[in-house]
């Protein structure tokens, strides 16, 4: 049911976006690109968004949330330490973008991370994988399990770096979902993507600085990550996430014709998701929304909540054709469970359903005594009191 009102949703604002002139003449120079609104999760424009490519070093977003979630449930720590081998020590070529660590260095998940994230290590992707689950090929398994889980439907990861191979594929939808993800489950440990250089004090030689290779951190449009990849077969490529005015919109790219091309294109497509759109509150997940009447309870109302955060995007001054009522067979009668279902919460866009979500007691209410019941009855009978 959920996903049957998300697709009717996300089509009816396709719909809309098509109807506008201006935005029909929007477009990109990429050969498949995305945007999303983060906070309703809906999507502002796409080209091509299934289109199968080789997500080169945007992989590495999927090879630092593995490493995330283990740091999260305890099970690593950034303080841990994995010794470096030949296998991994071979990517810190000329060629190859390297962290510049040695075989035999111990070097810590954070500093791992650090050169995975800020300074798009190769070398620093092999070690961590081989850390975690004893060869890149096990750690890849555990990449694609976790793609599957949170709904990467038209991916498969064969390596931690991104680098060519014909088994590792995505699309930019799956990208933003991964990259949605991400932020969404590791808010704190986001942080590294949008730290804009990584010294590592390497052994046997001076400490190596690197800047962080995502263009738009170095512009004032309130971007905070998120990665780059570039492969000669797929051209470059970027996913991006910008914070500003208490908005996040998520735009991934692939196949722009060159860097200075794939820095101006999703600046343009980022900009003109926060000119052309308002995302609007309409309920916060557990927080009350408004009070339902009850009948023969020992309050005469009860408060109700939804269960997730509802955020609705909408073109730039429409405000005004957005609306929300509550829908519930009422007075509702006591005794009613805390977070039984009561009604509906419907949200319509110039008259037009756009979502409908289950509203929940926020309490318990237990039924009056025999006695008070008769009272309150009598008084309806005479008086229509409830």
């Amino acid at each position: 049911m959920q996903k049957t009102v998300k697709s009717f949703i996300l089509k009816f604002l396709f719909f809309l976006y098509l109807l506008n002139p201006a935005n029909a003449a929007f477009e990109i120079k990429a050969s498949t690109a995305i945007l999303q609104d983060y906070l309703s999760g809906e999507i502002l424009y796409e080209k091509d968004a299934d289109l199968q490519i080789y997500p080169a070093s945007m992989t590495k977003i999927m090879t630092s949330i593995i490493a995330f979630e283990l740091i999260k449930k305890g099970e690593l720590s950034l303080d841990d330490k994995f010794m470096v081998s030949e296998n991994a020590w071979r990517l810190s070529k000329s060629g190859y973008s390297s962290m510049f660590i040695m075989i035999g260095d111990e070097v810590s998940v954070e500093n791992l991370l650090k050169g995975i994230i800020v300074a798009s290590g190769n070398d620093a992707c092999v070690a961590l994988a081989e850390g975690i689950a004893g060869s890149e090929e096990e750690f890849a398994i555990m990449m694609t399990s976790k793609a599957k889980e949170i709904g990467m439907e038209n991916s498969n990861f064969s390596n931690s770096s991104g680098i060519d191979h014909i088994n590792n594929y995505s699309t930019v939808r799956d990208i933003m979902i991964m990259s949605n993800y991400l932020i969404k489950n590791y808010p704190d440990l986001y942080e590294y993507f949008k730290e804009t250089e990584f010294t590592w004090d390497r052994t046997g030689g001076d400490p190596i600085t690197q800047g962080n290779r995502n263009p738009l951190l170095y512009k004032n449009i309130g971007a905070d990550g998120i990665k780059t990849g570039h492969l000669a077969i797929s051209k470059y490529s970027l996913a991006a996430s910008i914070f500003k005015n208490n908005r996040r919109l998520i735009s991934v790219g692939s196949g722009f014709e060159s860097k200075n091309s794939r820095s101006r294109e999703s600046t343009k497509l980022l900009i003109w998701g926060l000119t052309n759109f308002d995302v609007i509150e309409i309920s916060k997940k557990e927080t009350d929304i408004d009070e339902l009447d009850v009948w023969l309870g020992k309050n005469k109302t009860v408060k109700v909540h939804t269960q997730t955060d509802i955020y609705k995007t909408i073109p730039k001054a429409r405000k005004k054709y957005l609306k929300a009522k509550i829908v519930y067979q009422g007075p509702i009668q006591a005794p009613i469970e805390k977070n039984s279902k009561l009604g509906s919460l419907i949200v319509t866009y110039k008259d037009e359903i756009i979502g409908e979500y289950d509203l929940f007691a926020s309490e318990e209410i237990k039924k009056l005594n025999i006695f008070s019941r008769l009272i309150q009855s009598i008084n309806y009978l005479i008086w229509g009191d409830v």
